[in-house]
């Protein structure tokens, strides 16, 4: 990341030519006042007892902050007001600049002598200024308005040297832009100044009646001061609660981890009005190590800390907020270390990941010369930590989802999903003399392993072949797996025939001993190649030719296969299925079969998944992928469709009438959706079969929207006008599930089984299981979990707060007679305050 240090201090050197200024200033005007006034000095017992007014009135002062500096909101222009109509000139002077003295070593014992001399000096040059232009103006007569107008002129006038000396230091030290930024918001400063002078001629004007106004005064004094320093926390409390919506905003809207310290860094550092804010995440699994500052005015985000470790250690050893400074009593023993450090004060708060630490936020030296960190600002930090360990989280979350939709959770290899991308962008870059290979390894005999040894040792087996052939297949090369056992490397080559003889070396150098446990086993692999541009441009083509000519390879004792057009005359005997799918279709042998869905936590039966089943009078039963791909390909998808959703709907309709209503849940593919005639037809089979809309939930495969999404979108929102439920299904095998839940107007998700069936003996599954019902929660969604085969992974889910479940647990898909047989004895009725539903007398 680049960095931009923020510009050099200039010397110090530059404020005490400013301070040296002032104070000639001051002591030359001074003079002039004091042989203007000979008999000033009669006035002492005056400026002694005015003392104490400066003092706390200057005291009081509220920031309003400006980059590392502050501009002073007070009252000290009441007393000046006064001071100026009752006493010569010369002892305003002496008393601001005493009480100028006062408060800065009231303020800090051993205050900067740059600072302070500047202060004093700052102090007495505005007042005596201040005089002489008394002395210009009209002298003071009673209290009229001609005294109005020169002593506010007067005043004003202490108000703008005071705002032109803070900014000439800001200038001579941080820059010409630091100066004219400090004039630009001087105006909040000036406009406070100008409601004090009104309110100090009339404390004038009523001094002026009768001393004993002083009484009086003295008790409004102290109501406007308590009312006034009230009001401004007020406004403060306002603003941080105001920057702390803002940048909860800005942390739920940043996606990226570097965006989103960037954006939380700045903002919380700005809230905070701090020097530094930092952000240490330590490395943790494939995370990096994450060090990041802000600095008040550096550009871009910093790669240190000036925050003491001790300070980080507790944090984290102690899993509590430290806090160490002037203002706050905790951590006390912490306070040698952060002076030696030359850090004023400094907060560190642990981001927590449920009783894990993860990181610390660390806000270090509060800005402003009255400004330190209180036990509140503890409070702000912590608010500020909770939101970015939970972005953190979030974001680490979605990253991991990310890694996981691409990549084979075995072996960490790119899965189907990413070399076809990786395939699409090769096939589009053509040049002269080359061919994008395909080389496809199909592992023989892992089966057997499986069913022989378990399936761990069939795991270390294919975790054997994912490191051999990353090391065959070099630096150059995409390997991938894309199947149970089937492996993938696509590569650039000289032409078809060097592709050949490439993977016969590559099958050549993967066969041999392998060690699996205590077992070393000699694993065989077929191969099958592709090329583009020779057998096709597109990707799906060539994984799929590919495969062809791998399951021939495994018929071949060189185990090497090149694809050839003779290979896909398998698709002959599809045309030939899709025959008979039209006819089992318009005949009715297409069975519609029903397998149950149950709450988890109360067991109630709530509905069915319809199921279309085909028994093949000569092939036997065909699986539900291979006759719906059939439909897809020969355009009687929607015919299947309206198959399944009519049966269901008939039986719906059955059930109710026989008071044991059920809600259907049908598949959609991605091709029906695209149809605008859909919704219609849904809404005239719901008035046929007079079944209410939300006892129809569609689901739609989340891997089949990939690409197609924007097209569907139309149908989707007409289908949930409609009144019917929409769920994603097969949860988490897609690749941008996250943001779809945002775009797609969906009711419900279903976590794949693949994920369900494997919560119970792997950590990752249940992880993932865990953090997609936590997400479908912040999404208001219902969350669905199919594959449920055993009652640990049933109470596992309850644990984790599933709503409904389906699986071999409950049952298997049943015909509607076996099912109503089903009903009958394997649930009872309930009365509940909706009404009457069935619950599972048993599971198991």
């Amino acid at each position: 990341m680049s960095e931009r240090q923020s510009p050099p201090r200039r010397s110090p050197e530059y404020v005490w030519l400013i301070t040296g200024t002032l104070t000639a200033l001051a002591v030359v005007f001074s003079v002039l006042l004091a042989v203007r006034h000979p008999g000033w000095s009669d006035h002492w017992l005056a400026a002694l007892l005015a003392l104490p007014f400066f003092i706390v009135l200057g005291i009081g002062l509220r920031y309003v902050q400006i980059r590392r500096h502050g501009v002073a909101l007070g009252l000290l222009e009441i007393p000046l007001v006064i001071g100026f109509y009752f006493a010569p000139a010369v002892l305003v002077v002496m008393v601001s600049a005493t009480a100028m003295l006062i408060k800065q070593f009231r303020l800090n014992r051993k205050p900067p002598p740059d600072k302070l001399a500047f202060n004093v000096a700052r102090a007495a040059a505005a007042a005596a200024t201040a005089g002489i232009v008394l002395e210009i103006l009209p002298p003071i007569n009673g209290t009229g308005p001609m005294t109005w107008i020169v002593l506010g002129v007067a005043v004003t006038v202490h108000t703008l040297v005071t705002l032109f000396a803070v900014a000439a230091v800001m200038a001579a030290v941080q820059g010409l832009q630091a100066g004219v930024e400090t004039i630009r918001v001087g105006w909040v400063a000036l406009l406070a100044a100008e409601v004090c002078i009104v309110i100090g001629l009339v404390f004038t004007i009523a001094l002026d009646t009768t001393w004993w106004a002083a009484v009086l005064l003295f008790v409004l004094a102290a109501v406007l001061t308590l009312a006034y320093r009230s009001y401004s926390d007020f406004l403060r409390q306002h603003h941080t609660l105001a920057e702390l919506y803002e940048l909860a905003n800005a942390v739920v809207e940043s996606g990226q981890d570097v965006t989103l310290i960037d954006s939380l860094l700045v903002r919380a550092r700005a809230l905070m009005q701090s020097e530094y804010a930092t952000i240490r995440l330590p490395a943790s699994g494939r995370y990096p190590e994450v060090l990041l500052t802000s600095k008040i005015e550096a550009q871009g985000l910093l790669d240190f800390s000036p925050t003491p470790a001790a300070l980080t250690e507790r944090a984290t050893a102690g899993r509590r907020s430290v806090a160490v400074g002037s203002q706050i009593a905790t951590d006390q023993d912490l306070l040698p270390v952060v002076r030696e450090a030359k850090v004023k004060d400094c907060i560190v708060v642990p981001l927590r990941s449920g009783q894990a630490v993860i990181g610390t936020l660390e806000m270090v030296n509060r800005l402003g010369d009255l400004k330190h960190f209180t036990t509140s600002d503890v409070q702000v930090v912590e608010t500020i930590a909770a939101h970015a360990a939970a972005a953190v989280e979030n974001s680490r979350l979605v990253e991991r989802l990310r890694y996981d939709a691409y990549h084979d959770r075995l072996t960490a290899l790119p899965n189907r999903r990413r070399v076809i991308d990786a395939l699409t962008e090769a096939v589009k870059i053509r040049t002269g003399g080359e061919v994008v290979a395909v080389i496809l390894f199909d592992v023989d005999g892992l089966r057997d392993v499986n069913e022989s040894m378990g399936h761990d040792a069939g795991d270390k087996l294919l975790a054997e072949v994912a490191g051999r052939l990353g090391k065959i297949a070099g630096p150059g090369a995409l390997v991938g797996r894309i199947g149970g056992d089937e492996f993938v490397v696509t590569l650039r080559a000289e032409s078809t025939e060097e592709t050949v003889r490439l993977a016969t070396e590559m099958r050549e150098q993967l066969r041999g001993p392998m060690a699996v446990g205590t077992l070393t086993l000699d694993v065989d692999t077929a191969a099958g190649v592709a090329v583009q541009p020779d057998h096709g441009d597109d990707p799906d083509a060539l994984l799929r030719r590919a495969e062809l000519a791998a399951n021939a390879a495994k018929a071949l004792p060189y185990g090497v296969q090149l694809f050839h057009p003779a290979l896909e005359s398998r698709a002959v005997r599809r045309l030939g299925l899709a025959a008979d799918l039209r006819r089992a279709l318009d005949s009715g042998q297409l069975e519609v079969h029903f397998q149950p869905k149950v709450t988890i936590q109360d067991r109630h039966l709530i509905g069915v998944e319809c199921l279309a089943r085909w028994q093949h009078p000569a092939h036997g039963e065909v699986s539900p992928e291979d006759f719906v791909a059939v439909a897809e390909h020969t355009g009687q998808l929607h015919r299947l469709t309206e198959v399944v959703l009519t049966a269901g709907l008939r039986h719906c309709q059955e059930w109710a009438d026989a008071g044991r209503p059920l809600s259907i849940a049908v598949n959609l593919s991605a091709r029906t959706l695209l149809d605008p005639r859909f919704p219609d037809q849904v809404h005239e089979l719901l008035k046929q079969y007079r079944v209410p809309p939300h006892q129809v939930t569609f689901e739609i495969s989340e891997p089949n929207m990939l690409g197609e999404i924007e097209r569907a979108l139309p149908t989707l929102y007409r289908l949930r006008d409609l009144g019917v439920r929409l769920s994603v299904d097969d949860f988490g095998t897609g690749a941008s599930s996250l943001s779809y839940l945002r775009q797609l107007p969906v009711h419900e998700v279903k976590i794949d089984d693949s994920f369900v069936q494997g919560m119970a003996t792997d950590s990752g599954d249940l992880a993932i299981v865990r953090a997609v019902i936590g997400l479908s929660r912040e999404f208001g969604l219902t969350v669905v979990a199919e594959g449920i085969e055993s009652e640990l992974t049933f109470d596992l889910l309850a644990e984790l707060g599933c709503e409904i479940g389906q699986g071999y647990f409950f049952s298997r898909p049943l015909p509607v007679e076996r099912l109503n047989t089903w009903l009958s004895a394997q649930t009872e009725p309930e009365e509940t305050p909706t009404g009457e539903v069935r619950r599972l007398r048993a599971v198991g």
